[in-house]
Order: structure tokens, then C-alpha cells, then sequence
């Protein structure tokens, strides 16, 4: 018998809405964004999506859509509204007022599924400090329902406008603490790198879209445990391990980092800075991509615009096209090494499929040859029958 502490609490109906500006990478059918949505627990139960060539300044839609997306949520019993695009607190509080629901945007999304699922500390107090700045910008409409109180002794601002204040500097508080909690862990992770770079140690960092495979591919290689789901931001923590490479009879630190997504919160950006440092000090980038994913062009532009935000953008890349054995028979690849045009730059590709192990072999001897060209180190005479298993236990690319 199933306690009801054990029972999952129903998903929260809800209806989607987008709105096409003329972007080339719009999403008509707003995939990702129900996507996003099921994995912070909601449910997507109808969706609206309109032209406009510029943003209402008051309700985002314009009046007349608002009034339709209200109808459409009250036929489907919605109890949230989604907007695939970032809301301004004014039109947050003017669409809550006007469809007389809670309205909340893709941002606000995102930062709720990295909130569900952050585990180390690090990762917990970035994500805090993401939704504080976000929450900052919305005090007025977080608190609305003040607006039956007085302000303090001497207040000629308006209704609730001590409150507000008040909790205002508490958020600016907690944001300057947890900036200097943040700095702590930088400094650690610091250290750490540096006891690398004395032990000489070769720096690979996995990034990707989200839900590209990442974590499979570095189970894959490492024979690790890390959490790997057919879903978006399945882990957040970065995860590294030593990964022994046997043509060259040593070592290189694998770090396995957060997924990227399209319109990702410049607030998460900054305040995972942290651990995408462990991108930004990379030797080599292994650049993961879904190759069964149509939209993979689009994706690929998604991380480049990240990694060039982070500084990390003159890393040299090795592209992965993973998921190649879910590729139709006609979009199966030709060749399972090759190069392609990245920014303008022919970088060399490796078609693998994580799941099934396909295609590994050539990754890491690719692997291995950019090694030998990025620090000279040239493969030992006795190398051509490496060891089966590194002395350390980890997985032997050979």
C-alpha cells in the first residue's frame, strides 16, 4: 500500500503561449517550451501562438490575444500561463491582472527546473542567487497583496511601500552573501585547478545543448555513474574524472558540465560562472551535439553565442555528433570522421552513439591525435599494445 506521502502531486495544467518577431529559430510548435514545462512538473494542456513586429508595452500580446488566451484557459481549466519569451515585470503583472492567473516566462522556468534539480552546494547557492536577482526585479508584483497596508510613520509613497522596501534590501542582503559564499567555492575550485596545471594535467570539458547527451557519453567514457535522463538539464553538477588515454600512456581530466538551452537566463550564466569556469579552462572542448535533432544548426549557434559569453569561445573543439544510431537509414553518416565548418573554421567531427557504443573507438583516437597537436606529446615507442586497464582503474582509450 502506497502512502500518500509517496504520491507525486498532480502537474499544473497549463497554456503556452509564443510569440513570433521574425526570428529564424522560432518555434511554432513550442516544443521545447512544453518540454520545459513537463520537466518542472506542469503540464501543457493548450497553446496560442501569434505574430507581432513588435512587444506590447503593456500586455506583451495585445489586448484582443490576451482575451483569447484567457477563454482558451479557463476551456482547458489551465491554472498558469507560459510565455516562451522574457516578460517584463510590468507586463508580468499587467497579464496576471488581465487573465486573472499566474503568469510567469521562460526564464522563470528555467530557473525553477535548475532549482528542483541543483544537488551540490555550489550548484544550490547558484541557482539561489540567479532566482533572488530574477525575484528583485519583480517585488511589486511578488507582493501585491500588501497593498491594503500603510506604509511606515512619515511613508508618502503609496500603500505597502515599506514592505517592499524592506524586503527589498533583504534580497540585497542575501544576494551579497551568497556572492561571497560563491567567491569561497570560486577560490576552491581554483586551487584545484591549479594542483592540475602543476601535475601537468590535460583539461577535456564536455558542453552541449541540453539533453544531447552529455552525461551518457561521459558514463561512456569513464565508466561513471553520473545521472543521465532523456530529459532537459538532467544534471547541473559538474562532474569530473581522470580518463587514461593508452596510445599516449597518461591521463586527461574530464569534466562533464551543465546543458545549454536557447535564450539561456544571462542571470544563470553569470551566476554559474563558477562551474562553467571548468569550460573556460579547458585545453580542448569536446562539443556534443544530437545529431537525430533537425534543429542541431540552431543548437550548435545556441552554445557558440554561451561560449563566446563566457570567454571560452577560442577553446579548440572537437565536435560529437551523438545519437547516431536513432538516424534514419538515409541520414546515416558516410564517413565517422570528418570535418566541419564551425564559425567559419573547418573543425574536425566524429559521428558516436553513447547508448550503444558505437563510433567510440574513433572519438578517442581523435581525441588522442589533438592531444599529440595541441601539446607535442608524441605517443611512447612501446605504445602500440597499451594496457587494458589504467592504473588507476579508468576506462583505457586505445
Amino acid at each position: 500500500m502506497t502512502s500518500d506521502n509517496n504520491k507525486q502531486p498532480e502537474p499544473t495544467p497549463v497554456v503556452l503561449v509564443g510569440v513570433d518577431f521574425g526570428a529564424a529559430d522560432f518555434d511554432a510548435q513550442l516544443e521545447e517550451l512544453g518540454l520545459l514545462a513537463q520537466t518542472a512538473g506542469m503540464q501543457p494542456v493548450a497553446s496560442v501562438v501569434c505574430k507581432r513586429k513588435a512587444p506590447d508595452a503593456a500586455l506583451f500580446v495585445g489586448s484582443g490575444k490576451a482575451d483569447e488566451i484567457r477563454l482558451l484557459a479557463q476551456m482547458h481549466g489551465a491554472a498558469e500561463v507560459l510565455f516562451d519569451q522574457a516578460l517584463s515585470p510590468a507586463q508580468q503583472r499587467n497579464l496576471e491582472r488581465h487573465l486573472e492567473l499566474p503568469v510567469n516566462d521562460r526564464t522563470f522556468l528555467i530557473l525553477e527546473i535548475f532549482a528542483q534539480r541543483a544537488r551540490s552546494h555550489e550548484g544550490k547557492l547558484q541557482v539561489e542567487l540567479a532566482r533572488l536577482n530574477y525575484l528583485s526585479t519583480r517585488l511589486v508584483r511578488r507582493w501585491s497583496h500588501l497593498e491594503r497596508q500603510r506604509g511606515g510613520i512619515g511613508a508618502r509613497g503609496g500603500p505597502g511601500e515599506a514592505q517592499i522596501e524592506l524586503d527589498r534590501r533583504m534580497i540585497g542582503e542575501s544576494i551579497k552573501r551568497l556572492k561571497e559564499r560563491l567567491s569561497k567555492v570560486k577560490r576552491q575550485r581554483t586551487t584545484q585547478r591549479r594542483q592540475r596545471e602543476r601535475r601537468q594535467t590535460f583539461n577535456v570539458s564536455l558542453v552541449g545543448y541540453t539533453n544531447a547527451g552529455k552525461s551518457t557519453l561521459f558514463n561512456a567514457l569513464v565508466k561513471a555513474r553520473a545521472y543521465a535522463a532523456d530529459q532537459l538539464f538532467a544534471t547541473l553538477d559538474t562532474t569530473t574524472r581522470q580518463l587514461y588515454i593508452g596510445e599516449l600512456e597518461r591521463s586527461v581530466s574530464l569534466s562533464d558540465t551543465v546543458g545549454f538551452i536557447k535564450d539561456l537566463p544571462h542571470g544563470l550564466v553569470d551566476a554559474f560562472q563558477a562551474t562553467l569556469q571548468e569550460a573556460i579552462d579547458a585545453d580542448l572542448l569536446l562539443h556534443v551535439i544530437d545529431a537525430s535533432n533537425p534543429k542541431f544548426p540552431e543548437q550548435i549557434a545556441q552554445v557558440q553565442r554561451v561560449l563566446a559569453e563566457i570567454g571560452a569561445s577560442d577553446i579548440p573543439q572537437l565536435l560529437v555528433f551523438n545519437k547516431a544510431d536513432v538516424l534514419p537509414d538515409g541520414q546515416q553518416p558516410v564517413q565517422w570522421q570528418d570535418v566541419y565548418e564551425l564559425d567559419g573554421r573547418q573543425t574536425p567531427r566524429v559521428f558516436v552513439s553513447a547508448r550503444t557504443g558505437a563510433g567510440l573507438a574513433g572519438l578517442r583516437s581523435q581525441l588522442a591525435a589533438m592531444m599529440v597537436a595541441l601539446t607535442g606529446t608524441t605517443a611512447p615507442a612501446d605504445a602500440s599494445h597499451p594496457p587494458l586497464d589504467a592504473p588507476d582503474g579508468s576506462v583505457v582509450l586505445s
